[in-house]
């Protein structure tokens, strides 16, 4: 699924206009992303915590050269998901543990 997609199901299961859709995940993801970005956690219960996680400085090679590089300190984002999403996706709940 693709983000127009996705657009379309919002759009169709609440009655609003695709538009409408559009500007309300729009929305969504910048305030995840803001969140994020400053340092805060962001959770959804059950579905799952989108958080900023740092990469400490690390040694690295060069695959063209094989020189050694120190690669430096990096922030990314990370998601853990939740017990209802990970339930959704293992079919715990939905189908008793058949896949």
């Amino acid at each position: 699924m693709n983000r127009l997609e996705l657009v379309a199901k919002i759009a169709e299961k609440h009655d609003l206009s695709k538009a409408e859709a559009a500007r309300i995940l729009s929305t969504i993801t910048e305030e995840i992303m803001e969140a994020v970005k400053n340092g805060d956690s962001l959770t959804l219960v059950g579905f799952g915590t989108f958080k900023k996680q740092v990469r400490p400085p690390r040694t690295g090679r060069n695959p063209a050269t094989g020189a050694t590089i120190q690669i430096p300190e990096t922030s990314v984002p990370k998601f853990v998901p939740g017990s209802l999403f990970k339930d959704a996706v293992n079919c715990k709940k939905c189908c008793k543990g058949k896949k």
